[in-house]
């Protein structure tokens, strides 16, 4: 089951080679919990290093947020050198750069293996500023060409169309099509001998012998465990509180003429970002990202309009527009993953907070956790480290924590909509019954799908999404399938809980 109702451009993968295997009964000794770039890397390195690996996925390979992304490969990362340096110091800024420098060199690598190269391609990356504000951008060419990435400013005009304006070129990055990526790395894995577990993990036990536990059976018992899920889903308190959930919205159409083939993306406050891409029958397209949200607030249907309007504004001949779809974003605090020991359970490792650069964190994660599992310095741990205390970012904790505190709001506020005749067919509204709250949807049908709507996890009150059709808790962004009341994403790991309605 996909996390999302929108389909992204690239081609779903439901099955791993070989198909899923049966739960074993004797001792595992990696256990990788989840099949996106992060588990697949980790299960590749490791069996590389002769460990005995099996990957636990609930629905199929990528299927989580790996194949919702845009595909971008950049070490100009999304939050800037400039923030980076004053979150983490000049020395965890370059550490940041040469990381996801030396994943998308990993990926490069194997796709030299493959035999259509996966769509990699070195490109340049551009920023361009939204409102016409050139300092900012020389500012950022100062900044990351101090952390070790090659960088300059270029004339309006100069390497891509001047209603651009000028820009700052970065050296060095990358785009691939990620479906053909994970078809690849998944055969990969299992032709080293991964074996690959179709199953619904709801928690993890840390402790000398790990024990993760299952809806249906196990429950299983592994030396190590790697807890690759986008979010974790097990009890862990290193993390949820340093990170919020966004949505990113995406549309794709005929690539339009004068486009240069590379990575482009602006300085606007949710941001806008853009690709090429040809797809297996030669056709070009245009990739055009933005209109991000906080999971669960701002709900608005007319975020992929947007998105075409933004891109016929620079770029007229462009489309028509065919496919829209949208993906989950984990931000945390201080602009880098948490990726590492779990601090709450011993020998489980994590690799969470993709910051938009989800591709290449999830590549120098697994990177990482394979020489932690080996008992191997690294030096990203410290920068990297799920326990660490992000000081320096203080002040966005507290905003993002404020945020969600907020939305507990919604168990004393009147409900928006009384009567369930009031909601329309494929729609959902969240309404009271007493002092419960109580999520209701109306499918296609007109048969009635009623929770408890109280999210799981923390108990905040979830919210109908329009744009993917689903239950999203506006705290800490788990999301639900709307007429099953299933988890689509964490942190959550249980479901809504049903409720009869009649009225």
């Amino acid at each position: 089951m996909s996390t999302a109702r929108t389909i992204p451009i690239w081609t779903s993968i439901d099955a791993p080679p070989g198909g899923w295997s049966k739960a074993p009964d004797a001792a595992l000794d990696v256990a990788v919990v989840g099949a996106g770039i992060a588990g697949l890397t980790t299960a590749l390195a490791l069996l590389g290093e002769g460990r005995q690996v099996t990957v636990i996925e609930r629905a199929g390979i990528g299927a989580g947020e790996t194949l919702r992304t845009s595909a971008h490969l950049s070490n100009a990362l999304d939050d800037g050198y400039r923030a980076l340096a004053r979150q983490h110091g000049d020395d965890g800024a370059r550490l940041a750069a040469a990381s996801h420098a030396a994943a998308i060199d990993f990926i490069e690598s194997l796709c030299r293996d493959s035999a259509d190269g996966c769509g990699f391609k070195r490109i340049p990356a551009y920023l361009f500023s939204h409102d016409g504000d050139v300092s900012v951008l020389e500012k950022e060419v100062e900044a990351a060409n101090a952390a070790g990435v090659p960088a300059e400013l270029v004339g309006a005009g100069e390497q891509a169309p001047p209603a651009l304006g000028p820009l700052a070129r970065f050296e060095r990055q990358a785009r691939i099509d990620i479906g053909a990526y994970m078809r690849f790395l998944a055969a990969e894995v299992h032709d080293a001998g991964g074996r690959f577990v179709q199953a619904d993990v709801v928690n993890i036990e840390g402790g000398s012998s790990c024990r993760i536990l299952l809806r249906e059976g196990g429950p299983l018992v592994a030396q190590s465990v790697v807890a690759a899920t986008n979010v974790p889903v097990h009890e862990t308190r290193a993390t949820y509180l340093k990170q919020a959930p966004y949505r990113s919205h995406v549309v794709a159409g005929a690539a339009p003429a004068n486009l240069a083939d590379a990575l482009y993306w602006d300085t606007a406050d949710p941001y806008h970002y853009l690709r090429l891409f040809r797809d297996g029958e030669g056709k070009d397209w245009i990739i055009v990202g933005g209109e991000d949200h906080k999971t669960g607030q701002h709900d608005d249907p007319t975020a992929y309009a947007r998105l075409h309007d933004w891109t016929l504004e620079r770029f007229p001949d462009a489309g028509p527009f065919t496919h829209a779809w949208s993906g989950q974003i984990i931000e945390p605090v201080d602009g880098l993953a948490f990726i590492g020991a779990d601090p709450d359970n011993d020998n489980v490792f994590l690799i969470t907070g993709d910051s938009g650069d989800g591709l290449t964190h999830g590549t120098l994660g697994g990177l990482l956790v394979c020489d932690l599992v080996q008992g191997r310095d690294n030096p990203w741990t410290g920068l990297y480290d799920p326990a660490r205390k992000p000081v320096r970012a203080s002040g966005e904790w507290l905003r993002e924590n404020a945020n969600a505190a907020l939305q507990f709001r919604d168990w004393i506020k009147p409900a928006a909509i009384d009567d369930i005749d009031r909601i329309p067919l494929g729609g959902g509204a969240v309404l009271r019954r007493g002092v419960h709250r109580v999520a209701v949807y109306r499918s296609g049908d007109g048969r009635v799908h009623a929770f408890n709507a109280r999210c799981p996890h923390l108990g905040c009150v979830v919210r109908w999404s329009s744009e993917e059709k689903s239950w999203d808790c506006p705290c800490h962004g788990s999301r639900f399938e709307a007429a099953t009341g299933a988890i689509l994403n964490g942190p959550t790991s249980e479901p809504l809980t049903p409720m009869e309605w009649n009225d």
